[in-house]
């Protein structure tokens, strides 16, 4: 034999309306206080939550520009070290300072085209930029005054045959 399905109250297990929500909750003191203690909390608490968040972030960009602040430190250190080695100090003197060591000759080429003609500091660079301006400045820079092979010849020569003279413009003893 076949057993019937129970049929059972079909009502009872139907949802109820959202409208019904009302009548099942009870609404008591102790229910509207803690409802309201609840809503206090988010007021109170809730600006001090996002002044936290800013300090963190601000604690984040701070503790980044320190340790762009120590990476620094650490150059200018190397860079420290480096001006206590004698070495490093004349090539520096020399790059910078255009210092020579005795018996050197330094030359400085300057680009009169590359000058700032409006310069009137006085400097090297303004004394070239007004030279320039005037008509003199590529006239005496182009035309030789003597032949420079025949005064390269006279400068070999001279220093092969000139002797060494003391103070009072007499040969001296190491020259007879």
């Amino acid at each position: 034999m076949a057993r019937e399905p129970r049929r059972g109250n079909l009502r009872a297990k139907a949802p109820r309306p959202l409208a019904n929500l009302g009548s099942r909750m009870s609404w008591q003191p102790s229910t509207m206080v803690t409802v309201g203690v609840l809503v206090l909390g988010v007021f109170l608490v809730g600006p001090k939550v996002g002044d936290y968040f800013a300090m963190q972030t601000q604690i984040a960009q701070l503790k980044s520009k320190l340790d762009d602040a120590k990476k620094h430190l650490v150059d200018l250190s190397s860079e420290k070290k480096r001006w206590d080695d004698p070495v490093y100090i004349r090539a520096q003197a020399r790059n910078r300072l255009f210092y020579v060591v005795p018996g050197e000759v330094s030359y400085l080429v300057l680009d009169a085209n590359g000058l700032n003609l409006s310069d009137t500091t006085g400097t090297v660079g303004a004394q070239i930029a007004a030279a320039r301006n005037s008509g003199s400045f590529s006239q005496s820079i182009g035309t030789t005054k003597q032949d420079w092979a025949k005064g390269l010849l006279q400068s070999v020569i001279q220093a092969g045959l000139d002797q060494p003279v003391d103070a009072n413009n007499k040969p001296s003893a190491s020259g007879k």
